[in-house]
């Protein structure tokens, strides 16, 4: 089979992540196998043996509105995916690579697309409102990371997904080779106690409720503690929702640093994008990892984080309740309440016995998922898809 996978972004993160392993596995499996995806300051895609790589330079336009981006966005990826040989599976990774494929599907330029939803947004501005629905509802088969978004789409858009859920390099995340002061040292914080969050800086992320939880946090944490945000500004992001972040950290007291070297008065650092060699060092280097999301489709990061060692803090959405539990795996905050999750961050940085019993139990959630899982479900769409 000749597969075409698309995607927004080449950050290593999230469905940029998703994408790339799936075309690994795919590949590894037999199958004729490119990956594009976008690529904007900062940004690059490292990807394994067997999978051709196009990665479509996108120029970052000043003060661009994000609809007028994602529109511009989509025009150049359909653009440069036109000239290619034609694919039996165009697998779209989000609702921009969508509109892409849909684009070349109206011009005869092909056949199939697949999307796969990680989550719905929650849109306010009618163009991209309508590029998501169009992602979901015109292209010829969707699929679902979780049994949550798959029964979303069910019923509010009436599509049918089958769940193909993310999988995670437990091997790779968990056999870093440095100790938490190594990792710290490599990192630019050394031994300084740090909450580690990844995504950037996003409304669906919980990033302002994060950053006020730190600041109601760090009083009880060891002295010097770091408010990490590791991530850069993508496709999606909103400049004023950035700003909002940024203006909450001055009235909370905060001082943002931004990149590495991070300077002994810096009670926050963004580091922006993190190579993906360095995202095993990252988690090892972190003391819990925050993930306060009010939306999210799987949660790769915390698979991630859990293959790696570091106990998680995240928020209470159903779709992560499908497999993890409060109190055994991981800890659980209300979505929104920074007060529970200020109490949460304390108790796992201070106490020990909390830490190793939900480290451990944690490590044998993230061994559920594996990527060689998702190729196999994914290849078996497929199969189905292009049976007469």
């Amino acid at each position: 089979m000749r597969v075409r996978i698309a995607t927004y972004s080449a950050m290593p993160r999230g469905g940029a992540v998703h994408a790339r392993r799936l075309a690994e596995e795919l590949a590894a499996r037999g199958h004729q196998v490119e990956l594009w995806a976008l690529t904007m300051e900062g940004s690059g895609l490292i990807v394994g043996p067997g999978v051709a790589v196009h990665q479509v330079p996108l120029p970052p336009v000043a003060g661009e509105p994000v609809a007028d981006r994602i529109g511009r966005a989509s025009q150049v990826l359909a653009d440069a995916m036109r000239a290619a040989p034609a694919a039996d599976i165009n697998h779209a990774q989000d609702l921009l690579s969508a509109r892409a494929l849909l684009a070349l599907r109206a011009d005869g330029a092909v056949a199939h697309v697949v999307r796969t939803v990680h989550h719905v947004e929650a849109f306010t501005d009618r163009f991209l409102e309508e590029c998501q629905r169009a992602s979901i509802q015109d292209v010829d088969r969707c699929i679902a990371v979780s049994a949550f978004w798959a029964q979303r789409l069910a019923d509010q858009f009436g599509v049918q997904a089958p769940v193909v859920p993310n999988g995670v390099d437990a091997e790779r995340f968990g056999g870093c080779a440095l100790d938490r002061t190594e990792a710290g040292r490599r990192m630019g914080w050394g031994g300084r106690c740090a909450v580690l969050a990844v995504g950037g800086v996003q409304p669906r992320k919980g990033s302002r409720v994060l950053l006020e939880a730190f600041a109601r946090a760090r009083g009880r944490l060891p002295d010097g503690a770091l408010l990490v945000v590791a991530g850069g500004d993508g496709v999606f992001t909103d400049p004023a929702a950035v700003e909002a972040w940024e203006d909450d950290a001055v009235r909370l007291g905060l001082v943002v640093h931004r990149g590495p070297g991070v300077p002994a008065g810096a009670d926050v650092v963004r580091l922006g994008v993190v190579d993906d060699d360095d995202m095993p060092a990252l988690y090892r280097a972190a003391d819990v990892l925050a993930f306060p999301s009010t939306r999210e489709g799987f949660g790769l990061a915390i698979v991630e984080a859990m293959a790696s060692g570091l106990p998680v803090v995240t928020s209470d959405l159903p779709v992560l309740a499908e497999f993890l539990r409060d109190g055994d795996d991981c800890l659980m905050a209300p979505v929104g309440d920074s007060g529970p999750l200020a109490l949460a961050l304390v108790r796992i940085v201070n106490d020990h016995d909390l830490r190793v019993r939900l480290t451990g139990a944690a490590r044998e959630v993230a061994a559920r998922y594996t990527w060689a899982a998702t190729a196999e479900r994914a290849e078996q769409v497929y199969r189905q898809l292009l049976e007469p």
